[in-house]
C-alpha cells in the first residue's frame, strides 16, 4: 500500500510539472501573439508615422477609427506577413504587410474597409497584401455590404515581380464582379500610381484629398523622359485636374478628416446592396410643404439664367443634398437627396453654366450616375431645362453622338421609378434624352414656364419663314403661341400634368409612394452593348 501511494505521488508530481510546462508554453505563445499584434498596430514604426503626420496625413488605422462608428471595427489578417525571399526581403517583414483590413459599422450599418499603410513598405502591394484585400471584397459581396478602400500606396512591390501584378488583377476582377452588387467607394489619400489607379477607376465613387493625393498612370519623371514635358505631381494627377478636367474623381476635400466625414454622409443615402431598397431616414419636413418662391424663381425669359440648385434645395427634404462631381461638367447637376425620407438621385440641367446645354462631359457624368441609381434601386428625379446638345466641330469630332447616346441609353434601360419635371426649355434631341415619356419615364410633369419643342423660336422662324422674314417679331410670337408652352405636349399625352411649381414637392412624393410597388424588367440578355 505504501508503495502504491508513493507511485501515485510520483505521478502527481509529474502531472504538476507537465501542467506547469504547458502553462508556461501557453503563456509564451500568448506573449508572442500579443507582441505580433502590437507590431501590426505599430505599422512601419514611430519614425515613419511621424513623417506621415508631418505631411498632414493620418495613418491607416487613424483613418479607419474616424470612418467607422466608435468601437465597431474588427480587424482581419492582422498577423499576415509577406512570403517573399528575394532581394533580402526575408529579413524585412512588417506584421500586417502594409494594409489594414476588416469590418465595422457606419451609421449603424455593416461596412467592409481596407486601408493602405504608407508607413509599411510605402503601402506597396504584395501577394499577401492583395489576398487580404480580396478576402474582404469577397466577404462584402457575400454579406451584401459596401466596401471602402482608403488608398495611400507607392504601387506594386517590385521585389515580388509578377506576384504583385497578379494581385492587382485579382482586385480588379473583384471590382468588376462587385459592380452593381454592393456600393464601392475609393478614397485617394496619398499617392496612387501605375496599375493601382484602375481599382479606384472601377469603383462607384472616387474622392481625393487636396494637396496630398495623386492619381496617374505614369509619373512626372516618365512623362519627362517620353514626351519631354515638365509637369509636377499636382499638375499631372492632383485633385484639381481630376475633379475639374478629367472627371476621374467625384470630389475633393481639404484634409483626411473632412474626406472621411463626407464618405460617411454619402453612405447614408445608399442601400447596403442591390438586394435592398433605397435608404430611408425620418424627416420632419412636411410632405405637403408648398414653396411659393418656386412660382417666380424661373424667369419667363428663356435667355435669363437661374440656379437649378435653388430649385432642388426648395423641393427636397430639409433643403439638403449631396452633390456629386460639383466641379466637373458644371452644366449638369447630379447628386443625392431625400424626398419624404426616401433617398433619390437628382439630375438637373444647370442654366447658370452654358445655359444647361448637354455636351460630352455632361452626358457621361449624368449617364454614369443614372446607371448607379438604377443598379441600387434609387429613384430618379430629373429637372429639365435644356436648349439642346452643344454644337461645334470640337464636340462632333470628339464623339458627341456616341457620348450623348450614353445618357439616352442610361435613362432608357433604367427600371427604377423615374419622375421628370420640365421647368423651362426642352428642345430637340436633348428633350428626348432627359427622361422623356418615350424612354419609359413613369411620370412627366411640366411647369407653366415649360417649352417643349424641336427648337427655340428664333431658330425655328429662320427655317419656317425663311422665304418671308419681313415680320420676324410676329412670326416668333406665332411660334411661341403654338409651341413654346407645355400645352401641345400635354395634349398629346407626353406630359402627365402641368403643375404649379410651389406644389412640386408634394406631387413628386405622392408619385414616389405610388411607384414603390413598380415592377419592370428588361428583356433577358447576357449583357447590354451600350455605346462605350
Amino acid at each position: 500500500m505504501l508503495r502504491l501511494i508513493s507511485t501515485a505521488g510520483a505521478v502527481g508530481k509529474l502531472g504538476l510539472r507537465g501542467y506547469a510546462t504547458a502553462s508556461t508554453k501557453a503563456a509564451e505563445v500568448k506573449s508572442r501573439i500579443e507582441a505580433k499584434r502590437q507590431a501590426a498596430v505599430a505599422g512601419g514604426g514611430e519614425k515613419r508615422i511621424g513623417v506621415q503626420h508631418g505631411k498632414g496625413k493620418l495613418t491607416a488605422r487613424e483613418r479607419i477609427e474616424l470612418l467607422v462608428d466608435p468601437n465597431t471595427f474588427r480587424e482581419y489578417d492582422a498577423f499576415v506577413e509577406h512570403q517573399c525571399t528575394d532581394f533580402g526581403m526575408s529579413e524585412q517583414k512588417i506584421t500586417g504587410d502594409g494594409v489594414v483590413t476588416g469590418v465595422g459599422k457606419i451609421n449603424g450599418r455593416t461596412t467592409f474597409v481596407f486601408s493602405q499603410d504608407f508607413t509599411a513598405f510605402g503601402g506597396s502591394l504584395s501577394r499577401t497584401f492583395a489576398q487580404k484585400v480580396c478576402k474582404i471584397m469577397d466577404r462584402a459581396m457575400q454579406a451584401g455590404a459596401p466596401v471602402i478602400g482608403l488608398n495611400d500606396s507607392g504601387g506594386a512591390r517590385i521585389q515580388e515581380g509578377v506576384d504583385s501584378l497578379a494581385g492587382y488583377a485579382e482586385i480588379f476582377k473583384r471590382n468588376v464582379l462587385a459592380s452593381g452588387v454592393v456600393p464601392q467607394v475609393s478614397l485617394i489619400m496619398g499617392p496612387c500610381a501605375g496599375g493601382a489607379v484602375y481599382s479606384p477607376a472601377l469603383t462607384d465613387f472616387t474622392f481625393m484629398v487636396r494637396n496630398t493625393s495623386y492619381l496617374f498612370v505614369t509619373g512626372p519623371d516618365v512623362v519627362k523622359a517620353v514626351t519631354n514635358e515638365s509637369v509636377t505631381q499636382e499638375e499631372l494627377g492632383g485633385a484639381g485636374p481630376h475633379t475639374k478636367k478629367s472627371g476621374v474623381a467625384h470630389d475633393a476635400f481639404d484634409n483626411d478628416v473632412v474626406a472621411l466625414a463626407r464618405t460617411r454622409e454619402l453612405l447614408s443615402y445608399l442601400p447596403q446592396s442591390n438586394r435592398e431598397p433605397a435608404a430611408l431616414r425620418y424627416t420632419a419636413d412636411p410632405v405637403d410643404r408648398a414653396d411659393a418662391a418656386l412660382d417666380t424663381l424661373v424667369p419667363t425669359d428663356s435667355h435669363r439664367a437661374y440656379d437649378i440648385k435653388d430649385v432642388v434645395a426648395r423641393i427636397v427634404d430639409d433643403g439638403r443634398f449631396f452633390e456629386i462631381m460639383p466641379e466637373f461638367a458644371r452644366n449638369i447637376f447630379i447628386g443625392f437627396a431625400r424626398m419624404g425620407g426616401q433617398s433619390v438621385g437628382v439630375v438637373g440641367n444647370q442654366p447658370l453654366v452654358s445655359s444647361g446645354v448637354l455636351d460630352i462631359d455632361a452626358s457621361v457624368k449624368a449617364a454614369r450616375f443614372v446607371r448607379f441609381c438604377d443598379a441600387f434601386n434609387i429613384p430618379l428625379i430629373t429637372f429639365v431645362d435644356v436648349p439642346g446638345f452643344l454644337p461645334g466641330t470640337q464636340q462632333e469630332h470628339n464623339g458627341i453622338i456616341r457620348e450623348g447616346a450614353k445618357l439616352l441609353y442610361a435613362y432608357a434601360e433604367a427600371t427604377v421609378p423615374k419622375i421628370a419635371v420640365t421647368t423651362r426649355k426642352a428642345y430637340g434631341g436633348a428633350q428626348c434624352v432627359m427622361s422623356s415619356k418615350q424612354l419609359r419615364g413613369d411620370v412627366n410633369f411640366a411647369w407653366p414656364t415649360a417649352e417643349l419643342a424641336v427648337m427655340g423660336a428664333k431658330g425655328a422662324v429662320e427655317i419656317l419663314w425663311r422665304k418671308d422674314l419681313s415680320n420676324r417679331a410676329k412670326a416668333e410670337e406665332e411660334y411661341n403661341r403654338l409651341f413654346a408652352n407645355p400645352l401641345p405636349a400635354a395634349q398629346r399625352g407626353y406630359l402627365d400634368d402641368i403643375i404649379q411649381p410651389s406644389t412640386t414637392r408634394q406631387r413628386i412624393i405622392e408619385e414616389l409612394e405610388i411607384l414603390k410597388s413598380k415592377q419592370m424588367e428588361n428583356p433577358p440578355k447576357k449583357h447590354d452593348n451600350m455605346p462605350l
